[in-house]
């Protein structure tokens, strides 16, 4: 049973309105109830004050003796239901023993598909902590969006294209080697990408030069395009190690250069469209009515810019995916170039154009400065990665040196630890490093929910087998256990506002709610030394927790370890 739907339900019969009318709210803690039901907004429709119409429908409902409603208390203009905790806890705890994982799934978007743009590096530069952001936020949406019944598919739009090859083209000709850039791989190519911008301050031909080796690649020279694939070959290799540590899979690496061929389309369509507007020898879409600056598409040398190629994929996508939102996770700095060419596909006539979606995050800062590819001042997510490990490995061998498998717990909890620091506050807001929070097993963190789920399994194995079916659901009904089984039943509506919202850390905060939760639970009721009812009913509600601890991080890209 829905319970906050039954009530939507029964209020909208007794107001003789429709149901998307009702708002039932989750109250603030200090407020006694577990739904609550702001009269005001149907106050226009009974043409009568919002808590005379509370009083009303307190008394008819309590005229149906509905069995899941303990109590209706009136507040104002506030409706405050309180529910029969022991048969919540009896819906909540064995719907999701019987169903497990799909006790958090919809089948909301069966039969349609999302796709879904994010992480996409650029090709012959390392993989630095500024790409993190875009990478686990856009695979925690991918996991969300999966919850809820969509057929997601995940693309990494590499920047494999433009005038940044010419520069590492002439950079490896001037002062690299083939040894150097197949021994050091990427590392190599982002010294030769730093050399370019330190000898071009002082010579300016270089800038020259690389522009005419990338008009070489645009027309197809065979060297050009053979120093491009290495380069694009050697990244990848480099990028997918990080991936698969990050635990992040895609279904398509589609580069910018795989619209190389289907430009000419979008600028003779906006031609044909009347859109195209000359301007100082570019090719413009004048978008002043809206507000915003022109959208250049073609520059004064015939070239495509990053709209064009934009444009072109959106258009490709839709004609592959069929896709119900394209969804973009990119950094905020970019929004007006998103707001920019959505509206030139509105204007090309597109009415799928709505459901493009930029989801903008706020960016990662270094106590030293900006992030900066052309002056190498980067942290490279290699180091960042093998730096939370290493840490994670110390913290370990004084808190619990006899581990075994300590190396592979090391990874899952020092990765962990960066992806749910990253995803724990609202995506817009800057993200800034301090290896003393993110690894702290006592506060808000990720090794905190992974150490929570580690008690669960530690209690459960201690416990061995128990009851899964008869249960006194009774003994759930105190303030510590009742607590924990409405933030479990909560997790279905937070994956749907998380989902609605475009926003992980929902997700993130909800499953720490129920690991703090569980752990005054834990704090202030005996569990194995409990009478057997007791003890049973106990860790039944562990076995709960535990499901959902550990699916609640599956969202979010986090492995978890059964010993910590």
């Amino acid at each position: 049973m829905d319970f906050k739907k039954e009530i939507i339900k029964i209020l909208s019969e007794i107001i003789n309105c429709s149901e998307e009318k009702i708002l039932l709210e989750i109250p603030p803690e200090s407020v006694e109830a577990d739904f609550a039901c702001p009269c005001f907004r149907v106050a226009k429709i009974l043409k009568k004050a919002p808590n005379l119409i509370a009083q009303d429908i307190k008394e008819k409902i309590d005229g149906l003796k509905i069995d899941f409603i303990d109590a209706i208390k009136v507040d104002g203009g506030y409706l405050n239901f309180i529910l029969h905790k022991e048969i919540y806890a009896q819906e909540i705890i064995l719907n999701l023993l019987n169903d497990r994982e799909d006790f958090f799934k919809f089948d909301i978007g069966q039969g349609k598909n999302i796709v879904l743009d994010y992480s996409s590096p650029n090709i012959a530069k390392p993989f630095h902590v500024g790409h993190l952001r875009s990478t686990v936020i856009g695979n925690a949406l991918y996991n969300i969006f999966s919850c809820l019944g969509y057929n997601c598919v995940s693309i990494n739009h590499l920047g494999d294209w433009g005038t940044q090859f010419g520069k590492l083209i002439v950079s490896y000709k001037k002062w690299g080697n083939k040894k150097s850039v197949e021994e050091n791989g990427i590392n190599e190519l982002m010294r030769l990408y730093v050399k370019f911008h330190e000898e071009a301050k002082e010579n300016s031909e270089l800038d020259d030069l690389a522009r005419e080796w990338f008009v070489k690649m645009q027309n197809g020279d065979e060297e050009a395009l053979y120093l491009w694939k290495w380069f694009n070959d050697l990244s990848l290799v480099e990028f997918k190690k990080i991936y698969e540590r990050l635990g992040v899979k895609f279904d398509y690496y589609m580069g910018e250069s795989f619209y190389n061929d289907k430009m000419q389309a979008v600028v003779d369509e906006l031609k044909e469209k009347k859109l195209l507007v000359e301007s100082e020898g570019a090719m413009i879409v004048d978008l002043e009515k809206y507000k915003m600056p022109p959208c250049l598409i073609l520059r004064s040398d015939g070239g495509t810019l990053y709209p064009t190629r934009d444009i072109a994929a959106a258009i490709y996508r839709k004609k592959n995916f069929d896709f119900e939102k394209c969804i973009y996770v990119t950094a905020f700095d970019q929004k007006l170039h998103f707001e920019q060419w959505f509206k030139v596909i509105d204007l090309m006539g597109y009415d799928w154009a709505k459901n493009l979606v930029h989801v903008e995050f706020g960016l990662v800062s270094l106590d030293s400065g900006k992030l900066s590819t052309r002056s190498g001042h980067v942290i490279l997510m290699e180091d960042l990665l093998n730096e939370a490990v290493e840490k994670t490995k110390k913290i370990i061998d004084e808190k619990n040196p006899d581990l075994e498998n300590k190396n592979d717990v090391a990874e899952i909890v020092g990765i962990g630890a960066i992806i749910f620091n990253d995803l724990y506050n609202s995506r817009i807001k800057d993200v800034v490093f301090s290896w003393e929070k993110i690894l702290n097993f006592e506060g808000e963190t990720g090794p905190y929910v992974q150490y929570t789920y580690v008690r669960t399994c530690s209690l459960l194995k201690k416990a061995g087998d128990f009851d899964k079916k008869n249960l006194d659901y009774k003994v759930l009904t105190d303030e510590f256990s009742f607590k924990l089984v409405k933030l479990i039943g909560l997790f279905r509506e937070k994956i749907l506002d998380a989902a609605e919202k475009f926003e992980p850390y929902i997700i993130s905060r909800h499953i720490m709610n129920i690991a703090q939760a569980f752990n005054k639970f834990y704090n202030n009721n005996l569990i194995l030394d409990e009478a057997e009812e007791i003890k049973n009913a106990r860790l039944n509600l562990c076995l709960c927790v535990n499901l959902a601890l550990k699916f609640g991080l599956k969202i979010l890209g986090i492995k978890v370890s059964d010993v910590m």
